[in-house]
């Protein structure tokens, strides 16, 4: 059973953003971070995030064709309808 200050991996998911923009508060970053000495998936899934945000750092919404932003937002729409 978990300890009621321990994060889940849900909450990770939706704090990795702050925590990658150092936006958490400390007691939230020690969650954080505890929460990864753990647990293997979280440590793959934060590092898949970095690695996104080094490959895509510098694409510009002008650098992306007409044609691309609609399959992406095809493919965007199909996966919310899946989460509703």
């Amino acid at each position: 059973m978990m300890a009621s200050n321990e994060l889940t991996c849900q909450e990770l998911v939706e704090l990795v953003t702050n925590y990658l923009e150092e936006k958490l508060p400390p007691v939230e970053r020690r969650r954080f971070e505890t929460h990864l000495t753990t647990c293997s998936g979280c440590q793959i899934y934060l590092e898949q995030m970095r690695q996104s945000i080094r490959m895509l750092g510098t694409l510009t919404e002008a650098s992306i064709s007409a044609e691309t932003q609609q399959e992406l937002l095809q493919v965007f729409r199909h996966w919310k309808m899946k989460q509703d």
